[in-house]
C-alpha cells in the first residue's frame, strides 16, 4: 500500500513537533516546515526517521506571500527526490505565533501582522498548495478555543483564528467536488513555548485555568498532536467542515 504523505506548517517545535511525530506513528510520512530553526526541524526530522517513517523539512516563512511560488516549487522537487511521489494528501496549517495585547493597545502593524501569520497564509498556502494536493485529501486548520470564548488580550489573534474557522467551511464547500475534507480544530490552552510560554511557565496562569476547565488541568501538546492525527484516518473520513474544540471542556 502507497504511504499517504502530510504537510504541517510550523511542525519544528510545540504543537506542530506533537503532530508530526503522531502522524508519523500512524504510519504517515511528513513534510515539516520551519520559519528559521532548522537545527530542531532536523531533530524533528530524524525523530521521524527513527520510528520508520519518511519526512524532509523546508523553510517556509508563512507571513510572505510573496515567497509561496517557490515553495511550492521546492515542496514538489522535495516530494519526488525524498518520497517518489508527484503530491501529497494531507495539509496541516498550523504555523503561527501568539500575541497577548490589549485591544485599545494593539497597533495596525501588529493586527496586520496577526492577518499576514495566520489568515491571509492559510488562505494562500492553501490556494497555492491545491494542484498538489491529491484528490480525496484532508486539509486541517488549526484554531484556537479563544475562538469561542474571550479571554482579554487576545482580541487580534482570536479574530484571525475565528476568520479561519469561517475559512474551513468555505473551503469545504468548494473543495468537496475534489473529495477533500476542510476541519478545524480549535486547541484549548496548552502546555508549550507558544506565547513565550505563559501557559506552561506562569504557575499562576497554569492554576487559574486548570480551575476553569472541566477535566480539572491544563493541556499538554499530547492532548493535541494525536487528536489531530486521528483525524487522518479512515475512520473519520465523513467528518467535514467541523470545528473540533479539543479543550479539556474549558470555559463551559
Amino acid at each position: 500500500m502507497v504511504s499517504k504523505i502530510a504537510l504541517i506548517t510550523g511542525g519544528s517545535r510545540g504543537l506542530g513537533k506533537n503532530t508530526a511525530l503522531a502522524m508519523a506513528k500512524q504510519g504517515i510520512d511528513v513534510v515539516l516546515t520551519y520559519q528559521s530553526k532548522q537545527a530542531a526541524a532536523l531533530e524533528v526530522v530524524n525523530e521521524i526517521h527513527a520510528v520508520g517513517r519518511k519526512a524532509v523539512a523546508l523553510p517556509l516563512d508563512v507571513a510572505q506571500v510573496k515567497t509561496f511560488d517557490a515553495f511550492a516549487s521546492a515542496l514538489q522537487q522535495a516530494l519526488q527526490t525524498h518520497f517518489q511521489a508527484e503530491k501529497f494528501d494531507f495539509l496541516i496549517n498550523n504555523a503561527g505565533t501568539g500575541l497577548t495585547a490589549p485591544f485599545a493597545e494593539t497597533t495596525e502593524q501588529v493586527f496586520d501582522d496577526m492577518v499576514n501569520i495566520h489568515l491571509k497564509s492559510t488562505f494562500f498556502v492553501t490556494q497555492k498548495l491545491l494542484p498538489l494536493i491529491n484528490d480525496g485529501g484532508r486539509i486541517i486548520n488549526i484554531s484556537s478555543g479563544l475562538a469561542r470564548f474571550a479571554l482579554p488580550g487576545y482580541s487580534a489573534y482570536a479574530a484571525m483564528k475565528g476568520g479561519i474557522e469561517v475559512l474551513t467551511r468555505y473551503m469545504a464547500k468548494e473543495l468537496g467536488a475534489r473529495q477533500i475534507a476542510v476541519n478545524t480544530v480549535a486547541p484549548g490552552a496548552i502546555e508549550t513555548d507558544f506565547g513565550q510560554g505563559l501557559v506552561r511557565d506562569n504557575q499562576e496562569v497554569n492554576a487559574y485555568i486548570a480551575g476553569q476547565t472541566a477535566l480539572g488541568r491544563v493541556g499538554v501538546p499530547d492532548d493535541i498532536g494525536p487528536m489531530i492525527a486521528s483525524l487522518l484516518s479512515e475512520n473519520n473520513r465523513w467528518v467535514n467542515a467541523q470545528r473540533i474544540e479539543a479543550s479539556g471542556g474549558m470555559l463551559i
